[in-house]
């Protein structure tokens, strides 16, 4: 892995993000149902062939859309989310043995994400209790009560997308495609944003970034996706 970038113009080519990325990695990609998924990331990932990754999302998108590629091309060996039921390649994966899955609930999963970007120690749930779903988990009583230690998710490399960028890394999202990406931003040792369009310090509504540019590391200029071609698929 090469050394993580130093500066305040964080705008660097595909290629240059791509040298972070490897076999085995822990990697963590904002969106929902490939919505607010990185595009030009994903297919880096793919292109350069990369193998055996845990993926840390809210669920496996579709067969040929966002991370459901990483998918559909058995580059995940285990992934973290709060559901898979719309790529069934992710199904049929997990039923033969091929895919390992933790299932979290979505709430659960996004607070897990907050913690990990925030630096606490985990979040106290009742949600579960008497369950199977305590298998393996720590139980802490406060006031009486008894809750499950859900422990905080972080990643070496998480990728996002946003609508805008300038060039320090301060971000605004189009509309829901918000949904899990400021959560990644924070969670991630080394975040990368792609974005439509970059634009110069200064240029931005204070009002309206989201993300500051603190959580990111480097920002790669979107390619895009053809849509049309991902659900024809």
């Amino acid at each position: 892995m090469t050394v993580k970038p130093v500066g305040f113009d964080k705008v660097v080519t595909v290629d240059l993000a791509a040298t972070w990325f490897r076999d085995g990695m822990t990697l963590m990609v904002g969106g929902f149902g490939g919505v607010g998924n990185p595009p030009t990331l994903i297919q880096s990932i793919l292109d350069n062939n990369i193998q055996n990754i845990t993926l840390i999302s809210n669920d496996t998108a579709f067969p040929y859309i966002g991370v459901g590629k990483l998918i559909t091309e058995r580059r995940v060996k285990k992934v973290i989310a709060s559901h898979i039921g719309s790529n069934p390649n992710a199904g049929a994966q997990m039923t033969a043995g091929e895919l390992e899955v933790e299932f979290c609930p979505q709430g659960i999963l996004a607070e897990r994400v907050r913690a990990g970007g925030v630096g606490l120690g985990g979040i106290l749930s009742d949600i579960g209790i008497g369950t199977i779903a305590e298998k393996g988990k720590s139980k802490v009583t406060v006031d009486g009560r008894e809750f499950l230690l859900e422990s905080p998710l972080t990643a070496e490399v998480a990728i996002l997308h946003a609508k805008k960028a300038d060039r320090y890394g301060n971000l605004v999202f189009d509309t829901s495609a918000r949904n899990f990406n400021p959560l990644v931003a924070m969670a991630g040792d080394l975040t990368i944003v792609e974005v439509d369009e970059i634009v110069e310090v200064g240029e931005l509504n204070p009002e309206e970034i989201i993300t500051p540019g603190v959580f990111v590391d480097m920002i790669v200029q979107s390619e895009g996706v053809n849509w049309r071609w991902a659900w024809e698929k």
